[in-house]
């Protein structure tokens, strides 16, 4: 983090990274003596609500966050940046979305957790678009222009007001991560409900494992057990009402909904008191780790891995047959999980992987037998990515095995679907 006196003071000329918070009402002027050298600006958690019209002199600027900020709309100034790639403005105030503040370049936008209503027709015409977050908004249809945005890879729609699932996102050729939970045309859908609930003080949390986007997971210790469930666990307490991937209940729903199989972590009880949204899961053997890591900047949809991290082409098998047995398992359930990525997966010294973080799921199977069919074919797109990123990691000495050759193919086929 940089301070506005380093910035005034000339430490700053050249720099390419800028984040400033300190509470700031307007833009700061200074920055823009970085004008030819500032790539990627980060104002985040300030009250800003304007850009000025010599925001445009920030010709290099290719990435900017603005989230927890106070804007109303999306800057129409941002429409002039020629390098323009990349567009934050999560949890602001936005209502409006001008067709002029979207930038020929633009391939990622995020809009999560505002209160947007509509999107121009103009959205059509950022053909380099890959990922779209929108989740947390108003929204009560889409553009049909949208159907023009052939290289878009993850939208994420979840708890808006659409009132029709919208069509013209299915034959998107590379559209591979769909979440659309949330909506008035499929809120909060009642499921089976198989497991006990519990109260949350039958429980101890403990350390942290871990955190995503819709809660933090913790070790926990039973206080009373009443159910006489597994001794070893784990509690996911969801956050808050709305995530950047929907309601915490319609990730519940589609857990429960979803049922349990070999390769998913299991789901134990729940607890469902007011203000406070848990799942309790079976805790994971230690010798479990993640499979992959998250998108960067630069990957934008896909997966990252530690440096020197190989898998033999024996593993990538076995892994991706577990996967394609999750996957037919869920569309059974009529579940889509929307997240397919390795970074959501852990694996041990066996390839033996389980399949987590339903954040993003989506259950579909009241849908048209059309549309789930075609939701079923974007799932396994994501799959195809999926071995396809497996198969980046490949041994050296396995990528140009038969059987690689088979995954691979295998691979383009759900891609190409």
């Amino acid at each position: 983090m940089h301070t506005l006196e380093q910035l005034r003071s000339g430490q700053l000329e050249g720099t390419t990274h800028l984040a400033l918070s300190e509470q700031l009402t307007h833009f700061p002027e200074e920055i823009l003596t970085l004008a030819n050298s500032l790539e990627v600006l980060d104002l985040t958690n300030n009250q800003l609500s304007h850009l000025p019209d010599s925001f445009s002199q920030l010709t290099k600027l290719r990435i900017i966050f603005i989230s927890n900020n106070c804007f109303t709309e999306l800057p129409p100034i941002l429409g002039c940046c020629p390098n323009l790639e990349m567009i934050g403005f999560k949890s602001n105030k936005i209502t409006t979305v001008d067709a002029r503040s979207l930038p020929k370049k633009l391939r990622w936008l995020i809009l999560t957790d505002n209160k947007i209503t509509s999107l121009p027709e103009a959205i059509g015409n950022c053909i380099h678009l890959q990922k779209l977050a929108l989740a947390g908004n108003a929204l009560t249809a889409l553009p049909l222009s949208m159907k023009q945005l052939v290289n878009l890879q993850l939208i994420r729609l979840s708890a808006n007001a659409l009132t029709a699932f919208p069509d013209q996102l299915l034959d998107l050729p590379k559209l591979a991560w769909l979440a659309f939970s949330g909506n008035h045309f499929n809120r909060h859908q009642c499921v089976n409900n198989t497991l006990p609930n519990i109260a949350s003080n039958d429980y101890q949390l403990e350390k942290v494992l871990g955190q995503g986007a819709s809660g933090v997971i913790s070790l926990a210790q039973w206080r009373s057990n009443p159910h006489q469930l597994d001794n070893d666990i784990a509690v996911k307490v969801f956050k808050g009402q709305v995530t950047s991937d929907g309601y915490p209940q319609d990730e519940l729903n589609a857990c429960l909904k979803t049922g349990s199989h070999p390769n998913l972590v299991a789901s134990l009880a729940q607890v469902n008191e007011p203000h406070y949204l848990a799942l309790i899961m079976a805790l994971i053997p230690a010798h479990y780790h993640n499979l992959g890591l998250p998108p960067t900047l630069v990957t934008c949809t896909r997966d990252t891995f530690p440096a020197g991290f190989t898998l033999s082409i024996n593993a990538i098998r076995t892994i991706v047959e577990q996967m394609i047995d999750v996957i037919s398992h869920m569309q059974t359930q009529g579940v889509a999980h929307g997240d397919i990525y390795a970074h959501n997966v852990l694996v041990d010294d066996k390839a033996n992987i389980l399949v987590g973080d339903f954040g993003a799921a989506s259950i579909y199977d009241d849908l048209s037998p059309e549309q789930q069919q075609k939701i079923a074919a974007i799932e396994w797109r994501a799959v195809g990515y999926f071995v396809e990123d497996l198969l980046s990691i490949c041994h050296t000495q396995d990528n140009n095995t038969a059987l690689y050759q088979q995954l691979y193919t295998q691979a383009q086929g759900y891609i190409s679907a």
